[in-house]
C-alpha cells in the first residue's frame, strides 16, 4: 500500500539521526516526533504496521467469539492451626466439614512453635486451649463452631472462592 509505504519513509526520516547535527534539520524533527508521539504513532515502521493489524484483526475474532473467556480463580488458602495431642476431636470434625466442601486446606502443628502459637493466639483473640484455629486468606474464622457458622451463613465459600 502506498499510504503504508509513506507513513514508514516519514517514520525513518524523523527517527534516524541523519542531520541531527544541524538545528534546522534538528528543531522540525524533533518537533515531528513529539507530534506524531502525541497523535498515537501514526508514523510507524513497517514492523509496528503489522503488529499493529495483526492484534486489531485478534481483537475483532475474539469480539466475533463474543469475547468471553473462562476464568479459573483458585481457592485462597484454608490453615488449620492445631497442638498435636490437644482437641484431636475438634481436628478431626474441622477437616470433616472442609473435605466436605471439597476445599483445599494445610494443617499446621504448632506444637513447640512459640511464636507461631502466639501469632495464632493474638489474632485469633483466643487461648492455647481453643485450638485448632482455622484462617481463610489471612482471615480468622475461629474453632469449629465458628468454622459452622461461616459455612452455613456462606461466608466460608465467598472467603475461599471470591465474588
Amino acid at each position: 500500500m502506498v499510504l503504508d509505504s509513506l507513513r514508514a519513509t516519514l517514520h525513518r526520516a524523523i527517527t534516524t539521526p541523519a542531520g541531527d547535527a544541524l538545528a534546522p534539520i534538528r528543531v522540525p524533527k524533533d518537533l515531528l516526533r513529539r507530534i506524531n508521539a502525541t497523535l498515537g504513532q501514526p508514523l510507524c515502521s513497517k514492523e509496528d504496521l503489522e503488529k499493529r493489524r495483526a492484534a486489531k484483526a485478534k481483537l475483532a475474532r475474539l469480539r466475533a467469539e463474543g469475547g468471553r473467556t473462562e476464568m479459573h480463580r483458585e481457592q485462597a488458602p484454608v490453615m488449620i492451626y492445631f497442638e498435636k495431642d490437644r482437641n484431636a476431636r475438634m481436628l478431626a470434625r474441622i477437616e470433616e466439614l472442609l473435605n466436605g466442601e471439597s476445599l483445599v486446606y494445610k494443617k499446621l502443628d504448632v506444637t513447640g512453635d512459640e511464636a507461631t502459637k502466639d501469632f495464632v493466639v493474638r489474632e485469633a483473640k483466643c487461648e492455647e486451649d481453643d485450638l485448632p484455629v482455622v484462617f481463610v486468606a489471612g482471615t480468622v474464622v475461629g474453632g469449629y463452631n465458628e468454622l459452622v457458622d461461616f459455612n452455613v451463613s456462606g461466608k466460608l465459600k465467598a472467603l475461599t472462592k471470591g465474588p
